[in-house]
């Protein structure tokens, strides 16, 4: 009986606690879940300490740090941040605060000067301007074979050096062309390796690009060297319609590495002498003169006339009933030659091969497949060459 009374008593205690904990629940916009969580846990307090306790706990619940956290309803979305109070720590912070800094005329106008335009924008400002003032074409050059020498060969008009920023694999290499062009009286300019590859197209530029007047075919015929007319074996490679640059920069590189004595190249329908082909020569364009001429058949019949023996060049397949056809292997140079390359896909045209007095061609050691029965004619004319004028020296 007295354990039901003393339940009793304090389920009213709980109650009147829970009432008092209630209070102002529109005012203080929270959640009933919390308050009851509150409220559960004053009541449990009530049973372990004395009555006036209760009171005290209820006035805690209530408290500032309460009311700071929850704001009345009718003004939870128009209270801002200015209108909290800032402690004292923040005030003196804000005071402690250092002064802002006041820029100089001289750092603004170096700002502006960085960032008003971009750097690929002032170079190719200053391209554009290179070439209205010398009223010539200008071109870019880029990979150091190439710049150094177009710098050392003297065949362009160098205008301006671009040096890519910071260090790289080839600075010797680089430092080398840099000195050349100083001693040449070339501007050099440090630019940004995206500016050099939107310079050059995005092809290997090996951290150098330079600015320099175009190359073009030599269309003046010019009277043989001394070595041409003592050498009775001369050979003159002449190509009809190749029309990649990098096959073309190959045949050159190959052309001058075996010796061939001069390059002719028909002017239609064939690779200008581009910065691309020389890239692809490894610089050897700017050393060695290629001659272009509007009628390759014109110049091939004077050849002919003047003795020279003229070779063509054909596939497994092809032949012609008027001339001879035969593996390169068995085939010997006497006297001075043309050798007649076409280019790609139709080879060497017929009206050329009509002119040839032998048609070689390069057997292969191995069947086949259909789609695969020909070489590149850069690598091709590499072979040729080396059985010419192997057969050439030997003798």
């Amino acid at each position: 009986m007295q354990l039901w009374k003393t339940s009793i008593q304090v389920f009213r205690a709980s109650n009147r606690t829970r009432d008092r904990c209630l209070v102002g629940l529109n005012e203080l916009y929270i959640t009933p879940v919390s308050l009851t969580q509150h409220a559960a846990y004053t009541c449990t307090r009530a049973l372990f300490f004395p009555r006036d306790d209760v009171s005290k706990s209820d006035e805690r619940f209530t408290s500032k740090k309460l009311k700071k956290t929850f704001v009345s309803k009718p003004h939870k979305y128009t209270a801002t941040r200015d209108d909290i109070p800032k402690s004292a720590k923040t005030q003196r912070r804000e005071s402690h605060a250092a002064p802002e800094r006041k820029m100089s005329s001289e750092l603004k106008k170096l700002r502006f000067e960085d960032f008003s335009e971009s750097e690929t924008r002032r170079t190719s400002r200053h391209i554009q301007k290179d070439s209205e003032s010398t009223k010539e074409e200008l071109e870019i050059v880029f990979g150091v074979a190439p710049c150094l020498l177009a710098l050392t060969q003297g065949r362009r008009r160098p205008s301006r050096l671009f040096v890519k920023n910071g260090e790289g694999p080839q600075r010797d290499a680089i430092l080398r062309v840099c000195q050349e062009a100083v001693s040449r009286g070339v501007q050099i300019q440090r630019v940004s390796k995206q500016t050099l590859d939107k310079m050059c197209g995005g092809k290997v530029h090996q951290g150098l690009c330079l600015q320099a007047s175009s190359l073009e075919f030599i269309n003046v015929e010019q009277p043989l060297t001394s070595h041409e007319v003592r050498n009775n074996r001369a050979l003159w490679l002449v190509l009809d319609g190749v029309q990649d640059p990098m096959n073309l920069g190959a045949i050159l590189r190959s052309a001058y590495f075996l010796g061939v004595d001069r390059i002719a190249s028909s002017i239609q329908n064939s690779c200008p002498l581009t910065p691309t082909v020389s890239k692809a020569s490894a610089g050897v364009m700017e050393v060695m003169e290629v001659f272009g001429y509007s009628n390759l058949k014109d110049i091939i019949k004077v050849k002919a006339e003047q003795g020279w023996q003229v070779v063509g060049t054909v596939g497994l397949e092809e032949g012609n009933p008027e001339s001879l056809v035969m593996p390169c292997s068995d085939f010997k140079m006497s006297r001075p030659t043309l050798l007649l390359m076409g280019g790609e896909g139709d080879g060497l045209s017929p009206e050329l091969r009509q002119l040839c007095d032998v048609l070689l061609t390069i057997p292969p050691r191995r069947h086949l497949h259909p789609g695969v029965e020909s070489l590149n004619v850069s690598v091709a004319t590499g072979i040729l060459l080396h059985s010419l004028l192997s057969t050439c020296t030997g003798s």
